[in-house]
């Protein structure tokens, strides 16, 4: 089909319907950027095209010269044949207005602690300039790691990953923000070997449980292990966090924690813990916020 659409399809318009078409025959999994087939050919033809990738109608009755037509339909046809995340085909993708270069050493940025940071956040810690020190845990792509030094423009910040690959990527976007004088990479596994104390931790950590991770799309599986699962129920990591976070906030510390769907397991597991489940894009159950105080039973 992809060589007798080479040959019969002419115009932008034509390929998106093709695209959308073979999107939907093969039942391809979003998430990774966008949540439907439509969205997902439309940003793939404009990015291979060069064209901005929010302006669509201007172009769709445009013809394609057959380099162009025969680059795109690649992509295409790698989407559905390969099930590869379209962030991972074009190496980019969007957060919080923000661009990062991807590839498979780092999980797709999707993290809702993004549209926390700053303002949101502000009834804990007053000012965004009282936030000196910051530590973005599991930071991969390090893409909230920019965010944060974006929205707390004193901070000096940790980001932590005990995968040297994934490390490489955020330097990559580091460099590419002129960040590389606040933001210090560090090669460790969670806390393992740091010094001092934090006024903010953010964490996004592996907690997909071992049911889910067997279950998971193939678009999924192109994304590293180590950043998915952690454990039979997904909190191997998270539990590590909430034995040692206390010991590296400041007095006036907060943790910040995404933990996807394992609210119920946690809050049962921790029944002593009074989590703050913060409203995301989302909803009210995959993030939740604890202060020092809180952490040590202290209020």
């Amino acid at each position: 089909m992809f060589s007798e659409a080479d040959q019969h399809l002419f115009s932008l318009r034509d390929i998106l319907r093709f695209a959308v078409s073979r999107f939907n025959e093969a039942g391809l999994h979003f998430g990774h950027g966008s949540d439907n087939a439509h969205d997902e050919a439309a940003y793939l033809i404009l990015h291979t095209l060069n064209l901005p990738p929010d302006t669509l109608e201007p172009y769709l009755d445009a013809r394609l010269l057959p380099a162009e037509k025969e680059a795109v339909l690649k992509q295409i046809k790698r989407r559905v044949t390969e099930r590869i995340p379209a962030a991972y085909l074009t190496r980019r993708a969007w957060q919080g207005g923000f661009d990062f270069y991807v590839d498979g050493r780092v999980i797709v940025p999707r993290s809702f602690i993004y549209e926390l940071l700053g303002e949101p956040l502000l009834p804990w810690t007053e000012h965004e300039e009282l936030v000196h020190r910051a530590l973005d845990l599991c930071t991969g792509s390090g893409c909230l790691a920019v965010q944060m030094a974006h929205h707390y423009p004193a901070a000096e910040i940790d980001a932590v990953d005990l995968s040297l690959d994934a490390l490489e990527v955020a330097a990559v976007n580091i460099e590419r923000y002129g960040l590389e004088e606040r933001i210090n990479l560090i090669h460790t596994d969670l806390f393992e070997g740091l010094e001092g104390t934090y006024d903010l931790i953010v964490a996004n950590p592996p907690y997909v449980d071992a049911e889910s991770v067997a279950e998971l799309p193939a678009e999924y599986l192109h994304e590293p292990k180590l950043a998915l699962g952690s454990g039979s129920d997904g909190l191997d990591a998270v539990r590590t966090i909430l034995s040692q976070a206390a010991g590296f906030l400041t007095p006036q510390g907060i943790l910040l924690v995404e933990i996807g769907h394992n609210r119920d397991t946690l809050e049962a597991a921790y029944p002593e813990l009074p989590f703050t489940w913060l409203e995301t894009s989302g909803g009210d159950g995959f993030v939740f916020l604890l202060t020092r105080r809180q952490l040590l039973g202290e209020e």
